[in-house]
C-alpha cells in the first residue's frame, strides 16, 4: 500500500510543474478596465501555439485588472474562450 501511495504522490507532484509550465511570462503594457481588457507583451504561448508578440486579451474576471499596472512583469494563462483570447489566470511578479 505504501508504494501505491508514493506513486500517487509522485503523480500529483508531476501535475504541479505542468500547471506552472502552462503559464506564460509577459509585461503589462495597458489596462482598459471599462472594456475588461489588458494589453500584454508576452513570450511564446505554447498552449495556443503563438509566437512572442504584444496583444490585447479579455480577462476572465475584471478584478484581475486591479492586481496589476502597466510595466508590471506577470505570469499568466491565456485560453480561447467564446472565440476570444482570454486571460484565465494572472500572477504579478513574473
Amino acid at each position: 500500500m505504501a508504494a501505491e501511495e508514493m506513486a500517487k504522490a509522485d503523480a500529483a507532484a508531476e501535475i504541479k510543474p505542468a500547471d506552472a509550465a502552462a503559464m506564460s511570462a509577459g509585461e503589462v503594457k495597458k489596462i482598459d478596465k471599462e472594456a475588461g481588457k489588458i494589453t500584454i507583451k508576452h513570450g511564446p504561448l505554447a498552449n495556443l501555439e503563438m509566437p512572442p508578440m504584444t496583444m490585447v486579451f479579455r480577462v476572465k474576471d475584471p478584478i484581475m485588472l486591479d492586481q496589476v499596472k502597466p510595466g508590471d512583469k506577470i505570469n499568466f494563462v491565456a485560453e480561447k474562450a467564446n472565440g476570444a483570447l482570454t486571460v484565465t489566470q494572472l500572477q504579478a511578479g513574473g
